[in-house]
């Protein structure tokens, strides 16, 4: 077993979604924290620059891009564990620059690979996602499911997830493999469906446009994800393995947006935006998480589980859209690929 707690560990993509929120957990759990966050001109931190100061001046931040395995080397020295979520996740916009989900999904996670093994870090945990499994042949979704490749996004995931998982088996590498099912929660992009929701509602919008209605998806909170890439590393159980962090609930896509209505004290028309929908070869039906294994080798459960927790989750993501300060960093008007 791997204690956090005074342990010096790195977070890559650490200015995101989830990596903000996992950099906060850990920061409570008395980790040295390194956050390494893209290279931008305007020196920006991305979501980091929301947390409480006490995490922001309690973490090192450094810049830089997974693609570059020289700098890799210097990120990477002096971390026992490494949580690696630095990736290109944009669905749609995989359609359009699929060489670019290779460069940094692929490659990236190799040079991440090769530093942490010239480094001889104590634990990696890669993060992985639900959409390798493509849409469920059998439910709830198990770690043996078949692998289905259904947009080049997804494709470029399970090559990282291979050669995190080549680099356990060929060179002994401690590797673990998160698998989270559909994030959601504050700071999430607009790309994503429930930030598309709440932003058009709270924008005045009677009617929701969206994309596939009937698709279902496992909606996990991101305060439950944090928990369960902790525990993931935290076991030696974990390694070598593909672990499943999902809440084990699923819900339709319209269902959602009536929920996500009801929670705002609205109702909404539902309107389908050609341009949102997904090529017919590519849309992923259904995802619906079994999570046993997380809980049989960490004790990892979620805390916003069913249509109660779900409801929960929501109403604590609507309040944070709502903020005027938050909901104008989103065009609500626009598709974002």
């Amino acid at each position: 077993m791997v204690q956090l707690s005074g342990q010096s560990v790195l977070v890559t993509g650490a200015g995101g979604f989830i990596g903000s929120h996992l950099v906060e957990h850990l920061v409570a759990q008395g980790c040295r924290v390194r956050a390494l966050v893209r290279y931008n001109s305007g020196g920006s931190w991305g979501w980091l620059e929301q947390s409480p100061p006490a995490v922001r001046d309690s973490i090192e931040v450094m810049v830089g891009d997974i693609r570059d395995p020289h700098h890799l080397e210097r990120v990477v020295e002096g971390c026992q564990v490494i949580f690696h979520l630095a990736a290109l996740i944009a669905i749609p916009y995989s359609y359009h620059a699929p060489d670019s989900f290779v460069q940094t999904n692929v490659t990236g996670t190799l040079n991440l690979l090769q530093a942490a093994r010239r480094a001889g870090v104590a634990r990696v945990v890669h993060t992985s996602t639900s959409e390798v499994y493509g849409t469920a042949q059998t439910v709830p979704i198990g770690e043996d499911h078949p692998l289905q490749a259904q947009s080049p996004y997804a494709a470029s995931k399970i090559g990282a997830d291979q050669m995190a998982l080549s680099f356990h088996r060929s060179f002994g590498l401690p590797v673990s493999v998160a698998r989270p099912f559909n994030a959601y929660g504050p700071r999430q992009s607009a790309r994503a469906v429930i930030p598309t929701i709440i932003t058009q509602i709270a924008g005045g919008a009677r009617r929701v446009r969206l994309g596939s209605l009937h698709p279902t998806r496992d909606f996990t909170y991101v305060g439950d994800l944090a928990a369960g890439f902790a525990a993931v590393a935290a076991s030696d159980q974990t390694v070598g393995r593909v672990v499943n962090l999902g809440s084990g609930f699923e819900i339709a896509i319209g269902e959602l947006a009536e929920l996500i209505a009801a929670v705002m004290g609205t109702s909404v028309e539902l309107e389908q935006d050609q341009q949102r929908v997904r090529p017919a070869g590519s849309e992923v039906e259904r995802l619906w998480a079994d999570n046993r294994l997380a809980r049989e080798l960490t004790g990892w459960q979620p805390s916003h589980g069913g249509i109660e927790g779900l409801t929960r989750g929501l109403e604590r993501t609507v309040q944070w859209l709502q903020d005027p300060a938050n909901l104008g960093r989103y065009k609500p008007q626009l598709y974002n690929i």
